[in-house]
C-alpha cells in the first residue's frame, strides 16, 4: 500500500508524527504483517500517552505499513512464554486503546490487506474505519484456542449484534471489505489506490471540526448502551451546556446567521 512520505526510521516498530492537527500512528512491522510484539505494544501505549497530552491534536489516524493493517498478535513471540508475553502485549495495546477512547479528537483506522485478531479489535476500537477494497477481516482467535482482546468483544456485538458476533467469533470465518461495510464494521470502502488520499480527506475534515463537541459526542454515544434514559438525558444536557460555552459554539451560531461555513478552532 502506497502512502505519502512520512518521518520516522524504518527500524521503528511504530511510526508517529503530526501534520495539520492530525496525529498519525502507523504500525511498522511489514515483514510480519504488523503482528503485535512486545516492542510494538509498548510503543503504541507510549504514543497514545503523548497524543492524550497534546492539546493540539484534533484527529488521530491509525494505519499499517506494507501489505496489511495488522494480522493480530505475534505468535512467535508468545510461543516460549504464552501467558507472560500475552500479558505484556495486552497491557500495552489495552492501555493505548483506553486512552484513544477517552480522547476528544476522533480516531480513524485506515485499513488494508489483513485485519485480523487484535488488528480487528484495534479497528473496532476506533471511532471510524475506512477500508481499501480487497481487505480481509477475521476474528482469528478460535484457530489458536484463544478468546479475544483489544476490545473485540466490546465493539463487535455493539456494531453487528450479539447473535452475529457469536457467529463471527465462534466460526472464525474471514469476510471481505464489502461484507464489513454491510455489517457496519467499516464506514467506507474505497479503491486500494485511493485509500491514502481518501483517508487524508477524512481526517483533515475531522481535524477542522468542533473538537470539544466531538469529545462529548464520543462520550455520549459510547455510554448510550449502558445508561438508562434519565441518566443519559442528564449527560446530554451537561454536554450541551459545556459546548454552549465554547468558542466553537459561538462561531457555529455566528456562521449560521451569516450564512457561511464555520471556522472551528477546537476550543
Amino acid at each position: 500500500m502506497a502512502y505519502p512520505d512520512h518521518p520516522g526510521e524504518s527500524a521503528d516498530v511504530l511510526l508517529a508524527w503530526r501534520a495539520n492537527g492530525v496525529a498519525h500512528l502507523r504500525f511498522n512491522r511489514p515483514k510480519a504483517l504488523n503482528a503485535i510484539d512486545v516492542a510494538m505494544a509498548r510503543a503504541f501505549h507510549e504514543a497514545c500517552r503523548a497524543i492524550a497530552a497534546d492539546e493540539q491534536v484534533r484527529a488521530v489516524c491509525l494505519s499499517g505499513e506494507g501489505r496489511a493493517f495488522m494480522a493480530g498478535g505475534d505468535l512467535a513471540a508468545m510461543r516460549e512464554d504464552p501467558q507472560g508475553v500475552a500479558q505484556q502485549l495486552i497491557d500495552g495495546m489495552h492501555g493505548g486503546l483506553r486512552l484513544l477512547a477517552q480522547l476528544k479528537a476522533p480516531v480513524v483506522a485506515s485499513v488494508h490487506g489483513a485485519v485480523a485478531g487484535g488488528g480487528l479489535g484495534v479497528a473496532l476500537g476506533c471511532d471510524l474505519v475506512i477500508a481499501a477494497e480487497g481487505t480481509k477481516f477475521g476474528i482469528a482467535y478460535p484457530g489458536i484456542g484463544a478468546s479475544c482482546d483489544c476490545s473485540t468483544s466490546w465493539g463487535l456485538p455493539r456494531i453487528v449484534g450479539v447473535r452475529k458476533a457469536m457467529e463471527l467469533a465462534f466460526l472464525g470465518e474471514n469476510f471481505d471489505a464489502a461484507q464489513a461495510l454491510d455489517l457496519g464494521i467499516v464506514n467506507r470502502v474505497v479503491p486500494a489506490a485511493e485509500l491514502a488520499s481518501a483517508t487524508d480527506a477524512l481526517v483533515q475534515r475531522l481535524a477542522q471540526g468542533p473538537t470539544q463537541a466531538y469529545g462529548h459526542l464520543k462520550r455520549l454515544l459510547r455510554a448510550s448502551l449502558q445508561n438508562d434514559l434519565n441518566t443519559h438525558l442528564d449527560a446530554e444536557a451537561a454536554g450541551f451546556r459545556d459546548c454552549a460555552g465554547t468558542q466553537d459554539f459561538r462561531e457555529g451560531v455566528a456562521a449560521f446567521f451569516d450564512k457561511r461555513p464555520p471556522v472551528f478552532q477546537g476550543r
